[in-house]
This record gives C-alpha cells, sequence and structure tokens, in this order.
C-alpha cells in the first residue's frame, strides 16, 4: 500500500500542467502514488500526461486515467478515489502546484495527529501576486471535533473554507464512504463534500504548513466563465441543505447551511453581468425558486441578520415568489 496518494484530475490545461507535474516529481517518493485523471481534455494535455506519467515512474507509483466523456472535476475526483490505493489521500487541480517537500510534510503531520484529516493553509497566485489565505480555525496542531467547528452561523468557520486540496485525509474516511464527492456537479463540488466531512468524520486538525499554490485567474476556469455550469451551486447548495435538515443537530446546524446559501446566491446576483443574458435570467430564477425551498424559519432569521445590501437582493427574490403565488 502506498503511504499517500495524490489524486490529480486535468482538463484542458496544457498550459499550466507542466508545472504541475514538475512539482509533483519535486515531491516524490517510491511510496507515495500519484493518480493523473484526464477527463477527456480536449488540448494537448493527454500527450503531455502520458509522457509524465512514464517519467515520474522513476520516482513513484503512477496511475494514468483518461475518461471517454468530460464528466467534470467532481467525477473526475471520484475516478481517482476509485483507484487509488494510499493509506492517506490528497488531491492537487490540474493548474496547481506544490512548494517541494510538502507531501512528506503533510504525511508527517498526519502521522503525528493520528486524527481523520488535516486542513492546511494555502497561497494563492493571481499572476505575480501572492496571497497567503488561512484555514479558519484558531487552534493548531490539536486534535478537534470537526463537527463543532462547523459553527457559528454567523462567522466563517471551517466549512466555508472548501478546498479538498488543503489537506490529507486517512483512507478509513474513504472506506466508510465519505470521502465522494457529488457526481456531475460541475461547480461547488466542494461544499457538500465539506459539510459532509465535517458531520460524519470524528477527528480533525489544521496544520501551520503552508505548500499548496492555487492559481486564480485561469481563462478557462469555471470562476471566469459566465455560463449556465456556473448554476451547479444551487444544485450543490440544496444537497447541503437537504442533508443538514436530516442531521440529527438540524436545529443547530441548519441556520449556519441557510446562511452559506444565501449568501452564495448573493454574490452571484451581484456578478450578474458576467453571465450571458439567458443564463442571467435562469440565474434570478433558480435562485427564487431556492429561496422557497429553504426552511422559511431559518431564512427568515438570517435574512433579519445579514447586511443590508445582501439582505435587500434576497428580499425582493423573496418578495417577487409571494407576488407570483398571489397572483396565480
Amino acid at each position: 500500500m502506498p503511504k499517500l496518494s495524490v489524486i490529480v484530475p486535468f482538463y484542458n490545461v496544457q498550459q499550466y500542467a507542466p508545472d504541475t507535474l514538475r512539482s509533483l516529481r519535486r515531491n516524490a517518493r517510491n511510496d507515495f502514488e500519484f493518480v493523473l485523471v484526464d477527463d477527456f481534455s480536449k488540448d494537448g494535455t493527454p500527450d503531455i500526461l502520458e509522457r509524465a506519467a512514464e517519467e515520474l515512474s522513476e520516482v513513484a507509483q503512477v496511475r494514468f486515467v483518461r475518461h471517454e466523456k468530460n464528466g467534470g472535476l467532481a467525477t473526475a475526483r471520484n475516478t481517482g478515489l476509485d483507484v487509488a490505493r494510499g493509506e492517506y489521500l490528497t488531491f492537487l487541480d490540474g493548474d496547481d502546484w506544490l512548494a517541494p517537500g510538502y507531501l512528506s510534510e503533510l504525511v508527517s503531520a498526519m502521522e503525528q495527529l493520528g486524527c481523520d484529516f488535516v486542513r492546511t493553509d494555502h497561497v494563492q497566485a493571481t499572476a505575480r501576486a501572492r496571497t497567503v489565505h488561512r484555514a479558519p480555525v484558531g487552534p493548531r496542531g490539536e486534535v478537534l471535533n470537526p463537527r463543532r467547528a462547523i459553527l457559528p452561523a454567523d462567522r466563517t468557520t471551517s466549512v466555508d473554507y472548501a478546498y479538498a486540496w488543503a489537506g490529507a485525509y486517512h483512507r478509513r474516511l474513504l472506506d466508510r464512504g465519505i470521502l465522494h464527492f457529488t457526481d456531475g456537479l460541475r461547480t461547488a463540488e466542494d461544499r457538500p463534500w465539506i459539510w459532509k466531512l465535517h458531520r460524519e468524520a470524528e477527528s480533525f486538525a489544521v496544520v501551520n504548513l503552508l505548500g499548496v499554490f492555487y492559481r486564480r485567474g485561469v481563462a478557462s476556469s469555471l470562476t471566469q466563465i459566465g455560463d449556465v455550469r456556473q448554476l451547479d451551486f444551487i444544485r450543490a447548495f440544496d444537497q447541503v441543505v437537504q442533508e443538514t435538515a436530516a442531521d440529527q443537530d438540524a436545529e443547530r446546524l441548519l441556520p449556519k447551511a441557510v446562511r452559506t446559501y444565501c449568501a452564495i446566491i448573493a454574490h452571484h446576483l451581484s456578478e450578474e453581468s458576467k453571465f450571458e443574458p439567458a443564463v442571467a435570467k435562469q440565474l434570478r430564477t433558480m435562485s427564487a425558486a431556492a429561496i422557497r425551498r429553504m426552511p422559511q424559519d431559518a431564512l427568515g432569521d438570517v435574512l433579519d441578520t445579514m447586511d443590508l445590501n445582501r439582505s435587500a437582493k434576497l428580499r425582493r427574490l423573496r418578495r417577487r415568489i409571494t407576488t407570483a403565488k398571489a397572483a396565480a
């Protein structure tokens, strides 16, 4: 069994894949496994990966899987999880990169702490600018209860730091069915995943380890493209709310889930101009329907305590629903 499996999905990233692959080589050990998943790329990415898989196999264990159709990031990660053999697992996106030696330090943290998963800080790379982003948990190097880290509802907490690649996960979580993503989600795929992780895992820790470089501003990234795939965030957060509503602590946790959902809707509405006109209209319609589906008591409390700008956007949608129902 490899000590660590690193699952790396790629899709049309021929410009960035060489940096990603070089960083893997600088982290390689013979007991590490690199799982490279090509999600049906249409550029030169598959050829780059094929050559890299052969070269990396000299210094690590390598598995190279190619999809016969594009399935999105969540599906590609699931493919990697299905073939990964490591005692510990982590992720990396195909346009990001790692600092030399980072993976060995990550494994050392997992071994020393003995918890279900660890979370790390990361560096956001936008062109030449570098910004450190810290996991929003105060205690460092201390084993904690992940369920307790979901709250409070009115602050940024561990479930808001929804980066699967910022940490490592013990294989027992995979065996318990906790690590897979919702198949087919094109965006916000980390959100149902991070909530499930914090509800169902038993222990976690945050460590002062900085080694993941997250590339922002990539033209092909869904965060930069205003097409219909962006609207998958509604499917993702519907899942968060539904699963949280079924939880034994639903009364305590639902306000946080609803508040986060509302904040994301308000964010997308504030950037409506980046969407194609038909998609912008669909965004408004789907957002209004999402507000109607939310637990209304929790929604009312959230709107009363959110900042005025965001709550005003959401109240307008809510009034639109009420008006439409009255007219009908």
